[in-house]
């Protein structure tokens, strides 16, 4: 007959994360000491401490609530208060009476009981007074909800002032081209082969790029953008990578579908984005690959008349319109449509 063998696994010991746990350094905590969240907190803190300390007031002697029922029926009680709030009931009793050597008692009482007590301090009223205490905010809790807000308002600003993680919540209108400023492509046109006519119109505009003022004194313009098309992996990018290589200009590069996204107005906030920084570095190449992602003809009717993609395709003519040929932005966009 044959024996069953039990499996055992081979020294497992549980999952592990590939990431090794932060430890705090004294830079991290002094810029948490002096942070202004840290100073929140502890003024926070600190006003809790204070209502803490002003509600106490006088120490009274914890008893049972028939010591003081029978105290209040034997009229020995010189003033009382009720705490409707906490269920409580304080008395101070006359000169000479103690209980347990204490002449301040205090006792709770369930729901119910409150009447009882009125009752039996109406029919035996202390010498000076007694009060019952309604249901109130208490001065922590009012203080607290009133400044509450102010401090968070205060935090926020300073927080996205400061340049930190929830700034990018605010960020999502930023144009997310790569810039490759620092390291110009090194493609020439003679990395580009197969596409003759290409290489010798776009000749044109590296030499605009390289030397303009050619082209300005005899009033020359040079156009707005370069359409590129074909079947994926015939050089588009190439040749736009070629054009920045050649006249050695910084070259923006971004996919057509990083434009349109959950929020009404990205897009053409972006785009608006994106020219102005290329504008700020001019001259300047902006290659939009994929562009069929948000051009179309417009007034297609396609997603109403407040589309997205629209608006973002109106921006973009807008912004290649806007500028003259003395603006030295060049846009290059690539489709396989």
């Amino acid at each position: 007959m044959a024996q069953k063998k039990k499996f055992k696994p081979n020294g497992f010991k549980g999952f592990r994360s590939g990431k090794k746990p932060v430890k705090p350094s004294p830079q991290m905590a002094r810029r948490i000491f002096r942070g202004p969240l840290f100073w929140i907190i502890a003024a926070l803190i600190a006003v809790s401490i204070f209502g803490q300390i002003s509600t106490t007031g006088k120490e009274f002697t914890k008893v049972e609530t028939s010591v003081i029922l029978n105290q209040i029926s034997q009229n020995n009680v010189k003033s009382a208060t009720v705490i409707d709030r906490d269920q409580k009931v304080r008395i101070i009793l006359k000169d000479g009476e103690f209980v347990d050597g204490a002449s301040s008692l205090e006792a709770s009482y369930v729901v119910g009981q409150e009447s009882l007590i009125v009752e039996l301090l109406t029919s035996n009223p202390p010498t000076t007074n007694w009060d019952v205490e309604v249901p109130k905010q208490s001065f922590f809790v009012s203080l607290i909800l009133s400044i509450l807000p102010i401090l968070l308002i205060i935090f926020l600003l300073l927080l996205f002032m400061g340049g930190g993680q929830g700034g990018r919540v605010f960020s999502f209108g930023k144009s997310r081209a790569k810039l490759h400023n620092k390291e110009i492509p090194t493609n020439t046109f003679a990395d580009v082969a197969g596409a003759d006519e290409a290489v010798a119109e776009l000749r044109e505009i590296k030499d605009f790029l390289a030397s303009p003022d050619k082209y300005k004194a005899i009033g020359a313009k040079i156009p707005k953008g370069v359409l590129l098309y074909g079947p994926p992996g015939t050089g588009k990018t190439l040749l736009a990578r070629a054009v920045a290589g050649e006249a050695k200009v910084p070259f923006y590069s971004i996919s057509g579908s990083e434009f349109v996204e959950m929020f009404v107005g990205v897009g053409a906030s972006r785009v608006r984005d994106l020219f102005a920084q290329a504008k700020q570095n001019a001259p300047a190449i902006i290659f939009i690959d994929e562009i069929d992602a948000v051009g179309r003809q417009r007034g297609a009717g396609l997603g109403g008349g407040n589309d997205e993609r629209e608006q973002t395709l109106n921006q973009l003519l807008v912004e290649m319109d806007g500028f003259d040929a003395n603006g030295q932005v060049i846009l290059i966009a690539a489709t396989n449509r």
